[in-house]
C-alpha cells in the first residue's frame, strides 16, 4: 500500500472569455505540487505551505487542498486521514487557477493512495468543493481542464473534453499585479441586457463548433467576450492596449484569463503565440507593469502523480 504521493496540477485559462465559469483549458509550464501522506488519524492536516507570496490558510477547512480532501474523505467514507504539503507554483490572484491547482493536485495525489483509485473525472466534485473555499462559488472552468487536460466544458455535474486543432496555441501573459477572484466577481453585479446574453451564446457556439470542426475562422469569429470582459477590464491596468497588441500581432482572439489580471490570446501556431506574447508584454510595459509569459498548446497537460 502506498502511503505518500506527490501530484502536479498545471495552471489554466478559466472562462476562455466566452465561457464564463464553464469553459477552460490547461497550460503547459507553471503549476502547483502537492504531497499527500496517508495517516491513521481521522482527519486532514496541512503541515507545510511553501512558495506562497502571501500567507495561505493552514486550517484545512479554509484551504482549497484541505477542503478538497475533507470532501473526498466524507464522500468515500474513508477510515484514514491525510497530511498535506503544498508547494505553490502559481501566483496568488493571477487569474491562472492557483486555488484550483492546489485542490486538484491534492485529490490526484490522495487518489493514488486509495485502495481502489478513481478515474480522474470522479475527482471533480471533491476538487470543486475545495475551489469553492477560495471563490465562494462551485465553478469548474479551472478544475475541469486541470483534471482532464486540454479544453474542457465543465458543468455542475459533468466534464466534457472539447477537441481542438493541433496548431491552436495560447499565449498567456501575467502582469506583476494581483486581482482576487472575489473582487473580480463583485464587478459583475448589476443588470445585463438580453442582447448581451444572445451574443455571448452565439460566440460560445461558434468557438465550440470551430474547435470540433478544426475551423480557425469560426473560432476567430466567436472568440469575443461581450458579457464579462467589459465589466472586468477596468480592473486591469493597460487592458485595452494589451488586447489590441495581441490582435495586431495576429491573435484569433484575446481576453482575460480567469478573473485576471492575466490575459490570454489564442493563436494559429506556436510561433504566432510567441509573437503575441512578446507584443502583449511590451504593451504591459508601456503601462508600467513588468510581466511574464508562457506559450502552450490549448490542448495542455492534465494533472498527474509525479512521485
Amino acid at each position: 500500500m502506498k502511503t505518500t504521493a506527490t501530484a502536479f496540477a498545471p495552471a489554466s485559462v478559466g472562462n476562455v472569455g466566452i465561457g464564463f465559469d464553464i469553459l477552460g483549458h490547461s497550460i503547459a509550464g507553471p503549476g502547483d505540487h502537492v504531497s499527500v501522506h496517508r495517516i491513521d488519524a481521522d482527519e486532514v492536516r496541512i503541515t507545510a505551505i511553501r512558495g506562497a507570496a502571501i500567507p495561505l490558510p493552514e486550517d484545512p477547512h479554509r484551504n482549497t487542498a484541505g477542503a478538497a480532501l475533507i470532501a473526498m474523505r466524507a464522500a468515500l467514507g474513508l477510515r484514514f486521514g491525510f497530511e498535506i504539503e503544498i508547494d505553490k507554483g502559481i501566483a496568488f490572484g493571477s487569474g491562472m487557477g492557483g486555488s484550483a491547482a492546489s485542490a486538484v493536485a491534492a485529490v490526484v495525489a490522495a487518489n493514488a493512495l486509495l485502495d481502489v483509485p478513481l478515474p480522474p473525472a470522479a475527482l471533480y466534485p471533491f476538487a470543486l468543493d475545495g475551489e469553492a473555499v477560495a471563490s465562494d462559488s462551485h465553478h469548474g472552468d479551472n478544475v475541469g481542464p486541470m483534471l482532464l487536460g486540454g479544453l474542457v466544458l465543465a458543468t455542475a455535474d459533468r466534464l466534457v473534453p472539447i477537441p481542438v486543432p493541433a496548431q491552436l496555441h495560447c499565449a498567456l501573459v501575467h502582469p506583476q499585479a494581483t486581482l482576487e477572484t472575489k473582487h473580480a466577481r463583485a464587478a459583475l453585479a448589476g443588470a445585463y441586457a438580453l442582447r448581451e446574453f444572445v451574443q455571448q451564446s452565439a460566440n460560445l457556439a461558434l468557438v465550440l463548433a470551430g474547435c470540433h470542426a478544426g475551423d480557425l475562422e469560426l473560432i476567430r469569429a466567436g472568440l469575443s467576450d461581450v458579457l464579462v470582459e467589459p465589466r472586468r477590464a477596468p480592473l486591469i491596468a493597460g487592458f485595452a492596449a494589451v488586447k489590441a497588441a495581441a490582435l495586431e500581432a495576429g491573435a484569433l482572439g484575446a481576453s482575460i484569463s480567469g478573473a485576471g489580471p492575466s490575459l490570454f490570446a489564442w493563436c494559429d501556431g506556436a510561433l504566432a503565440a510567441q509573437r503575441c506574447a512578446q507584443a502583449m508584454r511590451e504593451a504591459f510595459a508601456r503601462s508600467g507593469l513588468d510581466s511574464e509569459s508562457w506559450v502552450s498548446p490549448v490542448a495542455g497537460p492534465a494533472a498527474k502523480v509525479v512521485a
